[in-house]
């Protein structure tokens, strides 16, 4: 296969990953794992999952991050390129559609209602991929109750997500100075 055709099923693999998910990074997860993984093996699992640990800690959206690892990973600098346009271009265009229209239907009620609608189904694309990656990192189930009870937080009592993040800081120092005191003993 010629170097552009390799440009182009790059763009064409993650346009099609931008273009058919709804939810966000995490949503996009087993779609991109599924066409770099398992159909192409542009990547191994492990590799696709220190992949994906690095994209998550890097500013920006987890999805274009991806992208770029995967096309830089491919086909170097402009492999980079070609992923990202592709990931990001149908995200783009609908929302600069949306906002266009939008603006004369955002008091119509079956619109509100269909935006309610597709709440739930949001959820479970996310929350099926951290399942998903939850047991090929072989993560101890015995602490689910942790992301359980922060989504139930933020969906029941409305406690916004920076206190969470801040909260899980504080905590997060709190006990490594626990486990210092331990270990100086």
């Amino acid at each position: 296969m010629s170097l552009a055709k390799q440009y182009w099923e790059l763009f064409l693999v993650f346009f099609k990953i931008g273009a058919f998910t709804f939810g966000g990074g995490y949503a996009m997860i087993p779609l991109i794992r599924n066409e770099v993984v398992s159909k192409r093996s542009w990547l191994g699992d492990d590799e696709f999952m220190d992949t994906l640990a690095i994209a998550q800690s890097m500013p920006g959206p987890m999805a274009l991050n991806t992208a770029l690892f995967v096309g830089n990973k491919r086909l170097g600098f402009k492999g980079s390129l070609f992923s990202g346009l592709g990931v990001i271009l149908p995200s783009f265009v609908v929302i600069l559609l949306i906002a266009m229209i939008f603006v004369q239907f955002k008091e119509n009620p079956v619109v509100e209602r269909i935006f309610k609608g597709i709440r739930p189904a949001v959820v479970a694309l996310i929350a099926a991929p951290l399942v998903i990656l939850g047991k090929a990192a072989k993560i101890n189930w015995k602490n689910s109750w942790i992301p359980v009870s922060v989504a139930l937080l933020v969906w029941l009592a409305g406690v916004s997500p920076i206190y969470i993040v801040l909260g899980a800081i504080l905590l997060g120092i709190l006990h490594l100075v626990y486990i210092k005191k331990i270990l100086n003993r």
